[in-house]
């Protein structure tokens, strides 16, 4: 697995920007030209939106959106989120996308165990999630949307280090309306960083990924 940090704090990368480099990555992976590759940033804020996403579910206050051709549905990029992109070739015959979705909750699952946050599946949702509790209702920490094309995978995860959670007030996050959104930093009770997190999650993306 090869690395490439395309930027975080105060370095945060445009969303269109860091997708035309996943497709110029994709294509060399493709072509054979590079190794299976993982992109990591921190992006801009903004709201994107998978091929599903309702009417209903954007901005209430018409923040613009960015259409984007992974699956899911709308979500948010911003400070305090680390963001992956694992560009790599699925070997497996047929090709399994769901199983490709199961590897990036893994590398999320152990990620938040590695800083004392117990996160989970949850049947019928994809991302790794904090189930009820005192504190609240089910909360996502990790977001995933992916696509494959030519064998080859993009777009990929999202785990909220220390981000500002008031985005979700002005979506249906992921189209989830009877769950919340949290981070590691507010289930931990103290603030754990995206540079905090970035090595813990290349350690599991090499062991889950190779």
């Amino acid at each position: 697995m090869r690395f490439e940090h395309l930027g975080f704090a105060p370095n945060f990368v445009d969303y269109e920007t860091a997708w035309a480099y996943q497709r110029e990555v994709h294509a060399a992976v493709v072509a054979g030209d590079l190794p299976d590759t993982t992109l990591l940033l921190e992006h801009s804020a903004v709201y994107t939106a998978g091929k599903r996403t309702e009417d209903r579910q954007r901005p209430v206050d018409g923040t613009p959106v960015i259409e984007v051709d992974r699956g899911g549905l709308i979500t948010w990029h911003g400070p305090g989120q680390l963001v992956g992109y694992p560009i790599v070739f699925l070997r497996a015959v047929p090709i399994d996308v769901v199983a490709h979705v199961r590897r990036l909750e893994e590398v999320m699952i152990r990620t938040c165990a590695d800083f004392g946050v117990a996160v989970e599946r949850v049947d019928g949702r994809s991302g790794v999630w904090v189930r009820s509790d005192e504190r609240g209702g089910d909360r996502k920490l990790g977001a995933i949307g992916v696509r494959v094309s030519r064998r080859v995978t993009m777009h990929g995860f999202a785990l909220n280090c220390d981000a500002d959670l008031s985005w979700a007030d002005n979506i249906i996050a992921c189209g989830i309306e009877d769950a919340g959104v949290s981070s590691l930093t507010r289930e931990a009770g103290r603030t754990i960083t995206v540079p905090e997190v970035l090595p813990h999650a290349e350690k599991h993306l090499i062991d889950v990924l190779g």
